[in-house]
């Protein structure tokens, strides 16, 4: 019995157990009496977190009903952790704004009554109203003047053209040259409030997938300097290319992109991520079909006119006022809108031949008179290129100056010959569906 009740009080307020004395003692009894310890505070730590649980689930219920009455204690403040973003298409952007304008054409009307019956108020009897708006983008800054590039729609057919720069300041433009075949313009104003000109990237360098950024005024001159962002769809896409009228008149090929192009900004720079010009930004495809017909809404379909032909285009009008061109004083058909039925029975084309373009008229002053070239006739090359179609005739003809002789090959009666020609007829309204300076195109 004095055994047990000593080592049954062995236990301090730690439930630590002390070291016995080296004597004989009883194992099992002390198991027996750590279990039952262990026991009793097991329940006591259950019990004792119940408690705790439950108080703050009653707490919690107490709280989540009562909504304070002092509204001060919802004031808030701003971060001061500043964001650190390196974006290369905001530098792009801020090293070409300042050199991007808007363009404000007017032409002026005749005011009907007082045609018929006299200016009775004392004033001008034309108003002078807005005909158009786009964008455009200096280029070139000479001495006073700077030069401005955008795209011949937006000026064609007006008597005042007015650019308003980035700071906001409206200025008088002078038209230096137009050109309806390649849709740009050159205009030029005073330099004196121009501080940035922007540079020309090599368009054949770009590739699809890369970024591209447009410039410009969408909508007008409200919205001046908006940037969109997208990437290269295509390097060079053949589209059919329309006048004022809305008749088709050739077709250009030009870069493809789906940053957000719209009205007003046409004339404006499409640039790289290095803020080089690479596209002025020319047109859009926003539907398919006809008025009358079925349609479907398009988006993301932007073009532009690529950067080389830019510059070999503005050059000219700069030094000419317009672009001299030849011409073959033809009316033709692309061979692609001939039934394939009547390619080999009526032109009696062998298979192989799939491009072309079918002479369907020779006019009395075409340089093609007495070269061999007749009616029917299929022209499949020029200069050494390959003619596939009306873009890739035009291509090949316009890489060639007035009076220089180009070999032409073609088909007659389902032969193939070839022949020379020299390049006499210079481009104009009457001997091609879209020349240069072709007014109200």
């Amino acid at each position: 019995m004095g055994d047990k009740n000593q080592y049954s009080g062995d236990y301090t307020e730690n439930n630590q157990v002390e070291q016995p004395q080296p004597a004989p003692q009883r194992p099992k009894k002390k198991t027996m009496s750590l279990k039952k310890v262990f026991l009793v505070a097991l329940a006591g730590g259950v019990l004792g977190g119940g408690i705790v649980i439950g108080g703050c689930a009653v707490y919690n219920r107490y709280s989540s009903q009562t909504v304070t009455q002092d509204n001060r204690k919802g004031k808030t403040v701003t971060s001061n952790i500043k964001v650190t973003e390196t974006n290369q298409a905001t530098k792009a952007f801020n090293k070409v704004k300042n050199a991007v304008v808007s363009v404000e054409a007017y032409s002026s009307s005749d005011n009907s009554l007082d045609s018929l019956f006299g200016n009775f108020g004392g004033g001008k009897s034309a108003k002078e109203t807005s005909e158009s708006e786009g964008s455009g983008v200096i280029y070139k800054k000479s001495g006073n003047t700077a030069f401005i590039v955008t795209n011949n729609h937006v000026i064609a057919g007006s008597n005042k053209v007015e650019v308003l720069m980035s700071n906001g300041k409206k200025l008088p433009a002078t038209v230096v040259g137009h050109d309806a075949i390649s849709d740009l313009a050159v205009l030029k104003i005073n330099a004196q409030d121009v501080t940035e000109v922007a540079s020309f990237g090599n368009s054949d360098d770009i590739q699809v997938g890369q970024t591209a950024l447009a410039i410009g005024s969408p909508l007008g001159s409200e919205y001046a300097t908006s940037l969109t962002e997208g990437i290269i769809s295509a390097k060079k896409r053949t589209i059919d290319v329309t006048n004022s009228q809305g008749v088709t008149t050739g077709q250009e090929t030009v870069i493809q992109t789906d940053a957000a192009i719209n009205p007003g900004n046409s004339g404006g720079p499409l640039i790289n991520l290095a803020g080089q010009v690479i596209g002025i930004n020319s047109m859009k495809l926003s539907s398919t079909g006809t008025g009358s017909g079925s349609s479907t809404s398009v988006e993301g379909m932007g073009f532009a006119i690529p950067s080389n032909e830019v510059v070999s285009i503005i050059d000219q009008l700069v030094a000419n006022g317009k672009v001299i061109r030849p011409a073959l004083g033809i009316s033709l058909i692309d061979l692609n809108n001939i039934p394939e039925e009547q390619q080999q029975s009526v032109l009696k084309l062998p298979s192989s031949v799939t491009g072309g373009i079918v002479v369907a008229k020779i006019n009395d002053n075409s340089p093609l008179k007495g070269s061999g070239i007749q009616k029917g006739d299929v022209i499949v090359s020029l200069g050494g290129k390959k003619v596939t179609g009306l873009a890739s005739l035009r291509e090949a003809l316009y890489a060639h100056k007035l009076g220089s002789t180009v070999e032409i090959g073609y088909y007659h009666n389902g032969q193939e010959k070839t022949t020379k020609v020299r390049l006499t007829l210079e481009a104009n309204d009457q001997n091609t569906t879209a020349a240069s300076n072709e007014d109200g195109n």
